[in-house]
């Protein structure tokens, strides 16, 4: 996105956030679009999608601080909350005219920023945009035409990073997939590798914006937003799951079927007197990244059945008279004055 789309977009509106809202307030806001405007669940709304890249977009700038500074500052520029003024030796009223003649020469001065009684320095200004203190303009080198580069006339400079925000399903990060995502007007495809995780960030080398004056162009950085999934989570490549099983099974001991994350499953051995919580582990059963595989960890639940018949009343307090006087919770008070 230009700078003039900054001016024009009120990316808060956007997410439905006011504009002093914090990073975990916009993330929120931004799931919750992004999820309500997916274009799957909208399959007969052509506009769908714009609406969803739109909301993409409004991440993209208020998740990244530096980005979100320079938002801030560019719509209070446009709101006409702001003005320039020539420094010293400048004179006259303010306006891009004084920005641009002391820039280059014709304002005899260094160029203040104002907004809401607070001024900056221009290339200070200039330097938190990426310009690096100085500007550049067209020209190819050899060519007609002039050309200022950041580090002089004709230097070759390299492409701004472009960031964006990527959301994926929990099985699409556990697998990995392809995807694919308009940025900067262009169309990117790239593979996410298996065994992501919500907030990573993954680098793609050349495809930010294209360099000046022959210089390599930029990267585009992207920041995985990971769904979660109402069986599975993971920690890194091991895989996590939840099994119950019932209180004779858990006191006697059995073998259990446990489902595998791509299909299939595990026989697993519960061992006699396992207490609800206890974790059991699968070597090698979970998921295949290009570090190494990993296992899968079973905590194991033991069921309380909600209602009983008269015969199965009947056997727990027979088993609860066999047990007696026997306490679980013996020296658990003292534990905790401890």
């Amino acid at each position: 996105m230009s700078q003039q789309d900054w001016l024009e977009k009120d990316f808060y509106a956007v997410l439905g956030v006011s504009k002093d809202a914090s990073a975990q307030e916009i993330k929120k806001a931004y799931r919750k679009k992004a999820r309500d405007l997916h274009p799957d669940r909208h399959p007969d709304d052509p506009s769908a999608e714009d609406r969803f890249k739109e909301v993409g977009e409004a991440y993209s700038v208020l998740s990244d601080d530096e980005q979100r500074e320079q938002y801030d500052a560019i719509r209070a520029m446009g709101a006409g909350g702001a003005r320039f003024a020539p420094g010293s030796g400048g004179g006259g009223g303010g306006g891009f005219e004084d920005m641009f003649g002391s820039m280059f020469g014709g304002g005899g001065g260094r160029t203040a920023y104002s907004t809401g009684g607070q001024n900056i320095d221009m290339d200070d200004l200039l330097r938190m945009f990426g310009g690096g203190g100085g500007a550049s303009f067209g020209g190819a080198p050899g060519g007609g035409g002039a050309g200022f580069g950041r580090g002089g006339y004709g230097t070759q400079t390299k492409g701004e990073d472009l960031r964006a925000h990527l959301t994926l399903s929990f099985r699409d990060a556990a697998l990995g997939t392809e995807a694919k995502l308009d940025v900067g007007g262009r169309s990117v495809t790239t593979r996410i590798p298996a065994g992501v995780h919500d907030g990573q960030k993954i680098r793609l080398r050349g495809k930010g914006q294209p360099g000046q004056n022959g210089g390599p162009a930029g990267d585009l950085i992207l920041t995985l937003d990971v769904g979660s999934d109402p069986v599975w989570s993971a920690d890194g490549a091991d895989l996590h799951i939840t099994v119950p099983v019932r209180f004779d099974e858990a006191a006697l001991g059995t073998t259990i079927e446990v489902p595998l994350f791509e299909g299939g499953h595990v026989r697993m051995k519960v061992p006699a007197g396992t207490p609800s919580g206890r974790t059991l582990r699968a070597k090698g059963k979970g998921l295949k990244t290009s570090k190494r595989t990993g296992d899968l960890r079973v905590k194991i639940e033991v069921a309380v059945p909600e209602h009983l018949d008269e015969s199965a009343r009947e056997a727990v307090e027979a088993l609860r008279d066999a047990l007696g006087d026997e306490n679980p919770r013996a020296g658990l008070a003292e534990a905790a004055r401890r």
